[in-house]
């Protein structure tokens, strides 16, 4: 799947966005019939670029900057990675809930924002609360 693109400053390797709860603001930011699987959109949300994406029915709400270089996270793919296995075993997984950045590949879990690769490196992308209330996906960014 690809997404589509926003802008915002990114993140180097090391750095994290941390919000408080004093932050937050809830926005709606669409119907929910507007996000049917495997759909997506990005908004602005007081100067954040957010991507909100369907996938397999869950809705998540993630910073669209890679901490890497700051590319544009929803430009790039949902899908799955190579799992840990035992030696010259190859197991793919995680199908649907791996965000890849298009730059340079880096992948990130969708629900918890924590990078899947490199473990010398602490970057992370910020992830949101999203749920459907009334019919509209609202995000807590």
């Amino acid at each position: 799947m690809t997404l589509e693109r926003g802008a915002r400053p990114f993140l180097s390797c090391g750095e994290r966005s941390m919000g408080t709860v004093a932050d937050m603001a809830r926005r709606v930011v669409c119907a929910e019939t507007a996000l049917s699987p495997g759909r997506w959109l990005v908004v602005d949300i007081d100067g954040r670029s957010i991507g909100v994406l369907s996938v397999a029915g869950r809705l998540y709400a993630v910073r669209n900057r890679c901490p890497h270089q700051g590319a544009e996270l929803c430009s790039g793919t949902v899908g799955g990675t190579m799992v840990p296995s035992g030696p010259l075993n190859y197991e793919y997984g995680l199908e649907g809930q791996v965000l890849r950045c298009p730059w340079h590949g880096w992948e990130f879990d969708l629900e918890t924002g924590e990078k899947l690769f490199d473990p010398t490196c602490r970057g992370r992308v910020k992830t949101y609360p999203v749920d459907v209330e009334d019919g509209l996906v609202v995000v807590d960014a």
